[in-house]
């Protein structure tokens, strides 16, 4: 087994760029590109530039990933202790890596967006606006610092309890128990993207028979949110096709102008 340890000054790499890392956020897997790119300084360190690992490596975490930005370290700092184990050991699970990003997302993104969107955010506006409106300069500076000072204590300690933890717990496992985990995992990620495809996309049916009797209740009552489920799915078939994505883009788009001057769906 290769001795392999990321140096204090990688981590810090990776810590900096997460600041970006919804840079470019996009609709096909959010903040995916950004997770790879915060992820680039640990996987130069531990595989060849131009290298079949370091291809996987990287297509590894340019899967979907979206959680709310300050926790997402905490994700980062995990991966990069489960690719160090996989660049020690040629028997690593690799796919508990994608698993694990895919299991904590929505949890972290629940404790993150109720702190920082619901609590922070507005303690820090509160205290913003209340000098602020006395002619107080200091009401601007309060509310940034009321804010982005917990913010950057959490990337940072979420970053290092991640490496950390994960090293401790990758230490731990033994037999099939990193198969049951990943298991587990994959089941736990499969449910948060379930839940997505349930919240995140809105479609529903306008036609009615009666004021009383709509197409869209009929459908509720026998499969809430099947619309949804049902374009999530044709879109996962004509990705399995090999359909360029710019392509789906643009139908979706025309599909919906010409639906919306039709009256078919409703908000």
């Amino acid at each position: 087994m290769k001795e392999i340890k990321l140096s204090k000054k990688v981590l810090n790499k990776v810590f900096w760029r997460a600041h970006m890392i919804q840079g470019s956020w996009n609709y096909e897997r959010q903040m995916g590109l950004g997770y790879a790119w915060s992820m680039m300084p640990v996987l130069r360190s531990l595989y060849e530039e131009g290298s079949p690992e370091m291809a996987e490596a990287l297509q590894r975490h340019l899967e979907l990933f979206n959680t709310t930005p300050q926790t997402a370290t905490f994700c980062l700092g995990l991966s990069s202790s489960m690719e160090e184990e996989n660049a020690r050991s040629k028997n690593f699970p690799v796919k508990s890596i994608n698993a694990m990003k895919a299991s904590l997302m929505g949890p972290l993104a629940g404790i993150g967006d109720s702190f920082f969107w619901g609590t922070f955010k507005v303690i820090a506006a509160g205290l913003g606006i209340s000098l602020a409106q006395k002619g107080n300069l200091l009401g601007p500076i309060l509310a940034l610092l009321a804010y982005n000072i917990p913010s950057e204590l959490v990337r940072y300690l979420g970053m290092r309890i991640g490496y950390k933890t994960g090293s401790t717990f990758l230490e731990k496992l033994s037999g099939g128990l990193m198969d049951k985990i990943t298991y587990g995992a994959s089941i736990v990620g499969l449910m948060v993207v379930g839940a997505m495809t349930a919240s995140m996309i809105n479609l529903k049916i306008a036609w009615a028979y009666s004021p009383d009797v709509t197409v869209q209740g009929i459908l509720d009552t026998i499969l809430p949110q099947a619309l949804p489920l049902l374009a999530t799915g044709f879109m996962y078939y004509l990705i399995k096709k090999k359909v360029n994505v710019n392509w789906i883009l643009l139908g979706t788009i025309v599909v919906g102008i010409i639906a919306s001057y039709l009256g078919m769906f409703t908000v």
